[in-house]
């Protein structure tokens, strides 16, 4: 193998651009791995922690690095060619009469074009974004902060600065919103409605938004607080601002609030709040009791699933019903002629995710029908992995972590190593299903079933050859007015072999039923 690197002078990308951007070259001939960042500090550190990089180079954060691994000398100079003149395409577009466009280098350039925007995405390298989001603030602009790497102490300022000029400041690690029907980060086109949503979890957003959108419900506003914003240190800023928002908004007849169970002091602000907007409101605090935030009009529930039939039976004006918190019966003839092909080895669920909030909610769940699951985001210390790339018993990963993301763009782009692992677990004798996540939408992968099929099959086959039956369960996250095409997506996988259901919820409590059903 060979590995080589490119330096391209003042070029800046996104990082969102840059991750799909990584992906198109792992595609071309010849290529192992390939990576193109900013060539930041923290960037450079990355490379070298993830064995692209042999050493460390001066950091040069206003230029573009790229680096590949391939198989020889000619592959990997020959990719960064590729690589380069793909780039530098892109930056010399023209208009029809011949005049070049200069993409906007600032915010201000920006405004300059764009006279009436009053709303920014900042997706720069963290060292850089908190300088670009005060820019912003003091322009009079609303801000989605991407980026991550943005101390708690740079938050905090950006975030009271905004409040006290009646703006929003959305992140840091704001990865996902629908702002006025507008996809942005990774999100899904969803229809519109009355239901407006404030989460600080970018695949829990997601969830919800899409299955409202499946049970024949709309969204209003989709707004990401970031995963700092319910805590102590910050007060839930961004969220409490975001429910007076809605509060106000006359379009929004139901209020969802997401999260994982905010600090004590800041779950109180929070649903003081909600209770003051005189409408519906859903809570999913994911692992918190749903009776300790029920109260009035606010209801709180247990998984994604039921926050979402919650929020659409109150915008259309049913009853709640009561949830369940064992699988749904009609999956229950899957279960069972699924159980009865196991052989005695077969003991454990492998479930491998793209989205840490799947992943959570998946442990909460498992956890709960099969005791202990070990994981690199664990319930618990004590079921911490010894190794995050080897599972033992059942387990849970998080392919979106920070340990398995260096180097690599994010595993809703990059199926490569997910794909690995499924082959990994499938020679596993231990292993009875495998369960997976599917993540449609903007930012993600244009045809993931196109890259996981190819790996299940693989995987099907190594148990086949050891005479073990083993079993795909997951769920696909998205619409059918996504890029992707939810329908699409779902029969490429069943006609693989995978036993869909509807939401990760069910996907859990399928994948425990089939294993401890026996």
């Amino acid at each position: 193998m060979a590995t080589a690197q490119r330096m391209i002078k003042n070029l800046y990308r996104d990082s969102v651009s840059l991750m799909q951007f990584s992906e198109k070259l792992r595609a071309l001939e010849g290529v192992k791995q390939a990576s193109a960042v900013m060539a930041t500090e923290n960037n450079i550190s990355l490379l070298v922690e993830a064995g692209l990089l042999a050493s460390a180079v001066p950091p040069s954060p206003n230029d573009l690095m790229i680096v590949v691994e391939g198989k020889d000398d000619s592959s990997t100079g020959a990719a960064l060619d590729q690589a380069e003149g793909m780039l530098k395409a892109k930056s010399t577009e023209t208009d029809e009469g011949g005049v070049r466009r200069v993409p906007p280098r600032s915010i201000e350039m920006g405004l300059e074009s764009m006279s009436s925007a009053n709303f920014v995405l900042i997706s720069t390298p963290g060292e850089y974004a908190a300088a670009e989001a005060r820019k912003a603030l003091q322009l009079g602009l609303h801000v989605m902060m991407f980026s991550d790497n943005v101390s708690i102490e740079e938050e905090i300022p950006l975030k009271q600065y905004a409040r006290e000029h009646d703006l929003l400041m959305m992140g840091p690690d704001c990865g996902t919103a629908i702002i006025n029907g507008i996809p942005l980060g990774f999100a899904n086109l969803v229809r519109r409605g009355d239901i407006g949503v404030v989460a600080a979890s970018g695949t829990g957003l997601q969830q919800v938004t899409c299955l409202i959108d499946r049970f024949g419900g709309g969204i209003t506003q989709a707004i990401g607080t970031g995963g700092h914003d319910l805590k102590s240190e910050v007060g839930g800023i961004t969220m409490l601002q975001s429910i007076a928002a809605l509060t106000a908004d006359p379009q929004t007849k139901v209020i969802l609030l997401v999260s994982k169970p905010p600090s004590p002091d800041v779950m109180k602000k929070v649903l003081e709040k909600a209770g003051q907007s005189g409408k519906p409101v859903v809570v999913i605090f994911i692992g918190a009791d749903p009776a300790s935030v029920t109260h009035g009009k606010i209801i709180g529930v247990k998984t994604l699933e039921d926050a979402a039939v919650a929020a659409v039976n109150f915008s259309k004006g049913k009853a709640l019903k009561k949830f369940s918190n064992s699988m749904p019966a009609k999956y229950s003839a899957v279960e069972k002629s699924s159980a009865r092909k196991l052989k005695k080895t077969q003991k454990y669920v492998r479930a491998l995710f793209s989205g840490g909030t799947f992943c959570y909610e998946n442990l909460l769940l498992m956890s709960e029908a099969l005791g202990p699951v070990y994981s690199n985001i664990p319930l618990k210390k004590e079921h911490k992995l010894k190794d995050v790339w080897k599972s033992q018993e059942h387990t849970a990963i998080d392919l979106g972590d920070d340990l398995f993301t260096q180097g690599r763009p994010h595993p809703m782009i990059d199926f490569r190593l997910r794909n690995e692992r499924i082959i990994q677990e499938a020679k596993d004798p231990s292993t009875a299903v495998i369960l997976l996540d599917v993540v449609l939408g903007y930012g993600s992968n244009m045809d993931p079933a196109g890259e996981l099929v190819p790996a299940i099959l693989e995987a099907l086959k190594v148990a086949a050859k050891a005479k073990r039956n083993l079993f795909f369960v997951g769920f696909v996250c998205g619409t059918d007015s996504d890029p992707q095409n939810l329908t699409r997506q779902q029969d490429m996988l069943r006609e693989a072999g995978v036993i869909l259901t509807e939401s990760n919820a069910q996907a859990a409590r399928l994948a425990a039923a089939i294993v401890s059903g026996r």
